[in-house]
């Protein structure tokens, strides 16, 4: 019998209760399909996930303790027949193509509609990849021409850049991070602002939630 006709066991990976609920509810309002556990760190997300073999997981990019990416390698190094839908509050271009290369088969905004979640979960469920349109250009253009998809986008900072970069991970003020490399608080604005537009973020309080797990990743 097709799977899709048969009950999909779904588990969500996500650090926030809401967001949790919320997942939940629109899944669960779709015939046939169910959620047969949940987790909100990496390490419980391994375990259960291990134990339980769901239909599909479905993980966030950033959680408190772990993140969703090492969660996907470390599981399908374990079964590689594990179907992930990475989802995140983060720009694709930030993480999507790294979640691909991880195992997953597909990356969502967590901004996307309810529509759009669930055309992403039946995609993932047949076994199909889930892309954006702007992505899927970029891997036939990587393709076509025989190279890496895409840089990380932190290889495009310069020496001084990721310098600030990893200081903001660690929780430096503006103010701390001027008097640590003698600069004055303008430059590291003016850096600030390099950053943002580099990595494609909007906000100051996204650009240090991302050099935050930056620094955790590569920790």
């Amino acid at each position: 019998m097709n799977q899709l006709q048969t009950r999909c066991r779904i588990f969500l990976v996500d650090d926030h209760p809401m967001m949790r609920d919320g997942l939940s509810m629109r899944i669960t309002a779709q015939t046939g399909w169910e959620i047969c556990e949940v987790a909100a760190t990496e390490d419980e997300g391994f375990t259960l996930i291990t134990q339980q073999s769901p239909d599909l997981v479905l993980v966030d990019i950033s959680l408190g303790s772990g993140n969703g990416i090492d969660l996907i390698k470390r599981v399908r190094s374990k079964n590689p027949t594990v179907k992930f839908l990475a989802i995140s509050a983060y720009k694709e271009s930030l993480y999507a193509e790294r979640a691909m290369r991880a195992g997953a088969l597909g990356y969502l905004n967590k901004q996307e509609s309810n529509e759009k979640l669930i055309e992403a979960i039946r995609t993932v469920l047949k076994g199909e990849r889930f892309l954006s349109d702007a992505l899927q250009a970029r891997l036939v253009a990587s393709a076509l021409s025989n190279t890496s998809v895409e840089q990380e986008p932190t290889e495009r900072l310069s020496d001084r850049e990721k310098e600030i970069f990893r200081l903001i991970g660690e929780g430096l003020t503006t103010g701390a991070i001027a008097d640590q490399l003698m600069l004055s608080t303008h430059t590291i604005d003016t850096h600030r602002e390099h950053l943002k537009r580099k990595l494609n973020v909007g906000t100051a309080a996204e650009l240090s939630r991302l050099a935050f797990h930056s620094m955790i990743e590569n920790s």
